[in-house]
C-alpha cells in the first residue's frame, strides 16, 4: 500500500504544479484604438481588463499591447471625450487582436472633489511655467531636421438624404468601395483630396528665421492638381502648433494654450495620474476651458517629472466654442528626447478639423494633418541669408516612386488612404464633380478658366455696373495662366457704357524675371472712366467696394489714359523695392479749372485739363512675411504679428512726355496687426504724408471716403466722397476685435457667439495758400467751395459693433465727432458687412 500512497502523492502533487504553472501564464492582447467617426488612431486611450488591476494606454498611432493573467472575460477601453467600449475576450488564446472603434461624446473630465488647500494640479504648473522658456524648442539657437507630412481631405456623415440625390448616385461604385473598409463600428467617409511630402526645416533664433525646402510631393484630390502651390501649402511650414507659445494661431484664429501665461485666468484643472515614460515618469493633467464659449482647449498633457517639458499632449475644441463652421478641433501631439537627452522636441502631430454640416441633408467635411519629425541636428545654426526663402521647392519635388515613400513613411498607409490614391482620379473624372469644382474656382479666384485658350476670363464682380453717366456698363476682361506661359502674363478688358456711348479698354504685359529673388517687369496702358477720391489708386485692395463704386451718382467723373512700366525685385527676404515710370492725362467731365500762374492771382490764365509724367520708388519691409509662389504669382500669406513698413517716393517731370508740372510727394505707412493678450486682436495702419510742391487739388492726397451703407475696411466711413483734400497729412485707422472676451461671460448672450469691436479714424491735416490758390472755383466770399480743407482739429470718427451676427453679419455703429457743420454730413450711421470668418 505505501508505493501507491507515494504513486497518488506524487500525481497530487504534480496536479498542484500544472495548475500552479497554468495560472501564472499571461496571454497577449493587441489592437489599435480609432475613432470611429473619422477613422484615425486615438493615442493614450486607457485600456484595461475587467476585474483585474493595471491596464495600458494606446501609443501615439492607437496601437496597444496587454499582457493579462487568466481568467479574463472582456476587455474595455475608455478615453475623454469618447464613449467608453468593451468586448468580449476569447478564452484559452494565448495572442489575440481585438481591435475598437470610439465614437466621439460628450468631452468632460472626471468629477472632481475641491478639498481643503491648494489644487495639486497647481504646483506641477507652476514648475511647467518657470520651465517654459527652457523647455520651448524655439529658444534653442538653431535647429533642423526632416519632416514628413500627411493631409486629408474627407466628406462625412452620408445620410440617407445625402445619398439619395442625383448627383451623389453618379458617385456609387466609390461609395460602395469606401463602404468596405470603414470597419466594424466606422462611419464611411470619402476622401477627396490626399497628399504626402517630404521636406527639410530649418530655424535659427538670432535674428528669427525660419526655411523649409520641400524635396518631394505627392497629390492626389479633386480640384487641386501636384501645382507649386499645393505642394507649398502641404509642407510643414502651415503646420506648426508650438504650445509653449502664450497664442496658437489655427484657421486665422488665435486659441490660448493651456501652458500661457494666462494659464489660471482661461483654465480649471485637474492633476490625474503619475505614468512611466522609460526611465522616468510623467505627470498627467487634465484641463477644461473656465468658459465654454473660449477659444480654449479641453483635454490632457503630460510633462517629464524631471524637467516639466511636455512630452504628450492631446487637446479638443468643440462646438461649444465661439467658432464658426467647426464642430471640432482635435490636435495630438509628442515629443521626443534629443540626442544629448537634454531637450523634449516634437516629434508627431495629429490634427483633425470636423467642418459641419450647413443641413441636416448635406455632408460635412473632415480635415485630417499628419506630420512626423525626425533626425533632428541643434545649435548648428547656418548664415543668415540661407534662411532668406522661406519656403522652397526642390527642382524634382514631383519625380519619385513607390519605393521612395515606402522608405520614408513613419507608418504604412491606412486601408483607406491606398484607396484613396486609387479612386480620387476616378471621382474627380465625373462630370457633376468637374461642374462643381469649376464652379467653386470661378467663386474663389473670380475668374472662368478656358483651358483650350490658356486663359481665365473675369473678374465676374466688375461684368456689369449703372450709373448716371455711363448707364448700363459691360466689362470682360481676361488673363493668361501658366499653361500659356511660366515667364510672359498677358491681361486685358473692354468696357462699353450704353448712355455715353463710349468704350474703355486697357492691356498689360507681365514678365517674370527670376523667382529666386522673386522680380518682375511690366508695361500697362489703359482708358477709361475715373472719378476723384474713388481712383483704383485710392481704393487700393478692396475688390468688393471697388466694383460698388461704378454705381451710382458717379460725380467728378473724368477720363484717363494711363500708361506705365515698372520693375520689382525682393533685395533682400522681407524688403522689397520697386520703381515706376507712369505718364497719365487728366480730363475732367465736371467744372473743374485750375490757375497756370500763381504769381498772377486772379489774372493767370486757366485750363481745365493736364498731363504728369512722374517716376514713383517704393520700398516695402516686412521681415517676417511669407510667400508662396502660385505658378506666375506670388501670394502674401501675411506677417504674422510683425509691423510691415513702406517708403513711398514721387518725382514729377515737367515737359517730360508732355508732363505739365514738376513737383515731389512723400508718404511712410505703418501697418500691423497683434494679439492684446487676453483682450482679444488690435489692428492698425497709419501714414504720413507731405508733398511740397505747388499743384492743382486733383494731384493731392484724398482720403478715401465712404457714402455706401456698408462698413469698408480701409475708408473713413462717415466722410463724404472728396470731402477733403490736404497737402501734409496723418492718418490713422484702428480696430480692435474683443472676440468672446466680453460676450462669452454674458450667460443669456454666450450661446449666439458674438463678438464686440471697437474701431476708430482720425485723419489730420492741412492745404498750403499756394495750393488752395489755384482753385478757381469759389464763392462769393472767395472761399474755395470745390473742397474742405481741415482747420486746426482732427476729423475722428468712433465707433462700436457686434460681429458674427447668424455667422456671417456685422454691424457697425459709428459716430462723426468733428466738422458736423460741412454740408450733407451724417454725424451717425448704421454700417453692415459680411465676412466669412470661422
Amino acid at each position: 500500500m505505501r508505493p501507491s500512497r507515494n504513486i497518488a502523492a506524487l500525481i497530487l502533487f504534480l496536479g498542484l504544479f500544472c495548475t500552479t504553472g497554468f495560472s501564472q501564464t499571461t496571454f497577449t492582447i493587441k489592437g489599435r484604438v480609432t475613432d470611429a467617426s473619422t477613422g484615425d488612431p486615438i493615442p493614450f486611450a486607457n485600456l484595461g481588463i475587467r476585474g483585474q488591476l493595471g491596464g495600458t494606454n494606446t501609443n501615439f498611432d492607437g496601437i496597444y499591447e496587454l499582457q493579462f493573467t487568466p481568467p479574463a472575460d472582456s476587455i474595455s477601453v475608455t478615453y475623454v471625450g469618447y464613449t467608453g467600449r468593451s468586448k468580449a475576450i476569447a478564452p484559452n488564446v494565448a495572442e489575440q487582436v481585438i481591435d475598437f472603434q470610439l465614437s466621439p461624446g460628450t468631452t468632460q473630465l472626471r468629477e472632481v472633489k475641491i478639498l481643503a488647500g491648494e489644487n495639486p494640479a497647481y504646483a506641477v504648473m507652476r514648475k511647467i511655467m518657470a520651465r517654459k522658456k527652457a523647455n520651448n524648442a524655439d529658444e534653442l539657437t538653431a535647429y533642423e531636421y526632416q519632416a514628413y507630412n500627411k493631409i486629408q481631405i474627407d466628406i462625412d456623415n452620408l445620410s440617407s438624404g445625402f445619398r439619395r440625390r442625383k448627383t451623389v448616385k453618379k458617385m456609387t461604385h466609390v461609395l460602395e468601395k469606401f463602404d468596405e473598409v470603414k470597419g466594424e463600428n466606422g462611419e464611411t467617409i470619402i476622401p477627396i483630396f490626399i497628399s504626402e511630402s517630404v521636406s527639410d526645416v530649418f530655424y535659427r533664433r538670432d535674428p528669427q528665421k525660419k526655411k523649409e525646402v520641400i524635396n518631394k510631393t505627392k497629390i492626389s484630390g479633386v480640384g487641386l492638381t501636384d501645382g507649386s502651390v499645393v505642394s507649398q501649402l502641404i509642407g510643414s511650414s502651415f503646420q506648426q502648433y508650438n504650445f509653449y507659445n502664450n497664442w496658437l494661431n489655427i484657421l486665422q484664429k488665435d486659441f490660448v494654450s493651456p501652458i500661457s501665461d494666462s494659464w489660471k485666468l482661461y483654465y480649471e484643472f485637474y492633476l490625474a495620474d503619475s505614468v512611466g515614460n522609460g526611465a522616468g515618469y510623467d505627470y498627467h493633467i487634465e484641463f477644461e476651458p473656465r468658459q465654454k464659449q473660449d477659444l480654449a482647449f479641453t483635454g490632457s498633457l503630460w510633462v517629464d517629472g524631471q524637467t516639466f517639458a511636455l512630452t504628450q499632449i492631446d487637446v479638443t475644441v468643440d462646438k461649444q466654442a465661439n467658432l464658426n463652421y467647426i464642430d471640432r478641433i482635435k490636435i495630438q501631439q509628442s515629443y521626443e528626447l534629443s540626442d544629448d537627452e537634454k531637450n523634449w522636441l516634437p516629434h508627431k502631430t495629429r490634427v483633425l478639423i470636423d467642418v459641419d454640416e450647413p443641413t441636416p441633408q448635406a455632408a460635412g467635411m473632415l480635415l485630417k494633418f499628419y506630420s512626423a519629425q525626425s533626425k533632428y541636428k541643434i545649435n548648428a545654426p547656418r548664415e543668415s541669408r540661407f534662411y532668406d526663402t522661406a519656403i522652397e521647392l526642390a527642382d524634382n519635388y514631383r519625380d519619385h516612386d513607390s519605393t521612395f515613400w515606402a522608405k520614408s513613411r513613419p507608418e504604412d498607409l491606412s486601408p483607406t488612404e491606398k484607396l484613396t490614391f486609387e479612386l480620387v482620379d476616378s471621382l474627380k473624372a465625373l462630370p457633376v464633380v468637374k461642374t462643381y469644382t469649376e464652379l467653386l474656382n470661378i467663386f474663389v479666384n473670380g475668374y472662368k478658366r478656358i483651358d483650350k485658350w490658356n486663359i481665365d476670363v473675369g473678374p465676374y464682380l466688375f461684368l456689369y455696373a449703372n450709373n448716371k453717366v455711363e448707364g448700363h456698363r459691360f466689362r470682360l476682361g481676361f488673363r493668361t495662366d501658366p499653361g500659356f506661359s511660366k515667364k510672359w502674363i498677358f491681361s486685358g478688358y473692354g468696357a462699353y457704357g450704353t448712355r455715353d456711348h463710349d468704350f474703355k479698354y486697357g492691356g498689360g504685359l507681365d514678365y517674370i524675371i527670376s523667382r529666386k529673388p522673386w522680380t518682375m517687369a511690366g508695361i500697362a496702358y489703359s482708358k477709361d472712366l475715373e472719378r476723384l477720391g474713388l481712383s483704383p489708386d485710392a481704393i487700393g485692395p478692396s475688390t468688393i467696394f471697388g466694383a460698388l463704386s461704378r454705381f451710382g451718382a458717379f460725380r467728378r467723373p473724368y477720363w484717363q489714359q494711363d500708361i506705365s512700366a515698372y520693375f520689382k525685385r525682393e533685395v533682400v527676404k522681407g524688403l522689397t523695392g520697386s520703381v515706376q515710370l507712369r505718364h497719365r492725362t487728366f480730363d475732367p467731365l465736371f467744372a473743374f479749372t485750375y490757375r497756370t500762374d500763381p504769381a498772377a492771382g486772379a489774372d493767370s490764365p486757366v485750363k481745365s485739363a493736364f498731363d504728369i509724367t512722374e517716376v514713383n520708388f517704393e520700398a516695402r519691409l516686412a521681415q517676417k512675411e511669407t510667400f508662396l509662389l502660385n505658378d506666375n504669382e506670388r501670394i502674401s500669406m501675411g506677417n504674422g504679428n510683425s509691423p510691415a513698413f513702406t517708403l513711398r517716393y514721387t518725382h514729377g517731370f515737367k515737359h517730360l512726355l508732355g508732363g505739365d508740372f514738376n513737383y515731389n510727394k512723400f508718404s511712410f505707412n505703418i501697418r500691423q496687426s497683434f494679439r492684446a493678450g487676453v483682450i482679444g486682436r488690435t489692428y492698425y495702419n497709419v501714414t504720413f504724408g507731405y508733398i511740397p510742391s505747388t499743384l492743382p487739388y486733383p494731384l493731392l492726397y484724398t482720403p478715401l471716403g465712404n457714402e455706401s451703407f456698408f462698413y469698408v475696411e480701409n475708408a473713413f466711413n462717415l466722410m463724404r466722397y472728396f470731402e477733403f483734400i490736404s497737402d501734409r497729412y496723418f492718418a490713422l485707422r484702428m480696430e480692435h476685435n474683443f472676440e468672446g472676451f466680453i460676450l462669452n461671460r454674458i450667460p443669456a448672450i454666450k450661446k449666439l457667439k458674438l463678438r464686440m469691436l471697437a474701431t476708430g479714424r482720425l485723419f489730420y491735416g492741412s492745404i498750403s495758400k499756394a495750393n488752395e490758390s489755384l482753385t478757381t472755383t469759389t464763392d462769393e466770399t472767395g472761399q474755395n467751395v470745390a473742397f474742405n480743407p481741415l482747420t486746426r482739429k482732427p476729423y475722428i470718427e468712433l465707433g462700436y459693433g457686434i460681429d458674427n451676427i447668424f455667422r456671417t453679419g456685422r454691424v457697425d455703429f459709428i459716430h462723426r465727432l468733428t466738422y458736423l457743420d460741412n454740408p450733407n454730413v451724417t454725424p451717425f450711421a448704421v454700417k453692415i458687412s459680411f465676412w466669412f470668418k470661422l
